[in-house]
């Protein structure tokens, strides 16, 4: 087997785990709930840090993160594609849920 002791926990963590035979790819979409639920999180942080919610300077505020905050784009592209990834995982886990009981 491995001899490498790094190797030695990834084998024993991923590889030779031992796992019940009912469990499919369906079953992923629970963790990456939660890991979209964290990017959604971590994301909103930051545009809020540089979002003015004046009814004046909203916009403003939108654009400046886009333009000028370095990979504010990303953040706020991050944030909003995140939202829709959130509820497409969320309906394929409460189906799976439905489904498989």
């Amino acid at each position: 087997r491995k001899h490498h002791p790094i190797m030695k926990i990834v084998n024993s963590s991923f590889i030779d785990l031992p796992t019940p035979s009912n469990i499919s790819a369906w079953w992923n979409f629970g963790s990456l709930l939660g890991l979209c639920l964290i990017i959604q999180t971590i994301t909103g942080l930051f545009l809020a840090m540089h979002y003015t919610p004046d009814i004046s300077s909203a916009f403003s505020s939108v654009a400046h993160i886009h333009r000028d905050v370095q990979y504010g784009w990303l953040i706020r592209n991050l944030h909003a594609n995140g939202a829709s990834m959130f509820f497409i995982c969320i309906y394929l886990h409460i189906g799976r849920g439905l489904y498989y009981g």
